[in-house]
């Protein structure tokens, strides 16, 4: 069994607590308008194939440095090859090391519920909170999404949640409101984070032929993104 990879990262620091290794997964059921890896959506453009055990013989290269992090496994959305990461964290778990998932958690079968036995933290994008609205930002319904947190819930799974400001898309008071209402109620969330859209990727879009629609999307201001966060706080959510 073999993982299709898009890449690695050794040394990152922003997929969850601590220094951290990050494999970023091949292949999304996802088309995220902000997307800033369209060039993982595929499946079949993967840079690397590995088995489990190939890809933990990079993690050791780097073990004393990730000793206070772990190993995240990204995407793409990661969970469309659970078999492989089900092997990858049952080594990781073997030698001590903090596991994570980030997903938008639109998948969810037996398969991924044995992952989720040895993940200790599922970095999840909760997208928007409205469906239709999610909609157009993902192309997919939001409702395999909630079936995928009331399954945290359930399991009582770490969690923390994401969101990405889109002016014009995800920044409208009522939604704020309404998402940040909503996040409160869920009791696993450790830390919310709130992403400033930006245009960043655009040429990953340009490489790929695929027409980039928020290309006049500009990145919210210091004032936009104050003003969200404020809405947030006011749900005592841990931004």
């Amino acid at each position: 069994m073999k993982g299709f990879i898009h890449s690695f990262e050794s040394f990152g620091t922003k997929d969850g607590p601590g220094i951290r290794f990050i494999f970023f997964m091949q292949g999304c059921p996802l088309r995220c308008l902000y997307c800033h890896n369209p060039d993982t959506w595929s499946a079949k453009n993967h840079a690397f194939e590995m088995t489990p055990e190939e890809a933990f013989k990079e993690v050791l290269k780097v073990k004393a440095f990730i000793r206070n992090g772990g190993v995240t496994v990204s995407g793409g959305e990661p969970l469309l090859q659970p078999d492989f990461i089900l092997e990858l964290f049952k080594l990781c778990k073997e030698n001590g090391i903090h596991t994570a998932i980030d997903t938008s958690g639109y998948l969810l079968n037996d398969k991924i519920k044995a992952v989720l036995e040895y993940t200790d933290l599922v970095l999840l994008d909760i997208k928007h909170i409205d469906p239709d609205k999610y909609k157009t930002l993902t192309s997919k319904p939001l409702e395999p999404t909630l079936h995928f947190i009331d399954y945290l819930t359930e399991i009582k799974k770490p969690i923390w949640v994401r969101y990405v400001l889109v002016p014009g898309y995800s920044d409208g008071e009522k939604d704020l409101h309404k998402w940040g209402k909503f996040v409160s109620t869920i009791p696993t969330v450790e830390r919310v984070d709130l992403l400033p859209f930006h245009q960043m990727a655009m040429h990953k879009w340009e490489q790929i032929g695929t027409a980039y629609q928020l290309k006049n999307t500009p990145a919210p201001t210091k004032e936009e993104i104050d003003r969200a966060e404020n809405i947030l706080k006011t749900y005592q959510l841990p931004l």
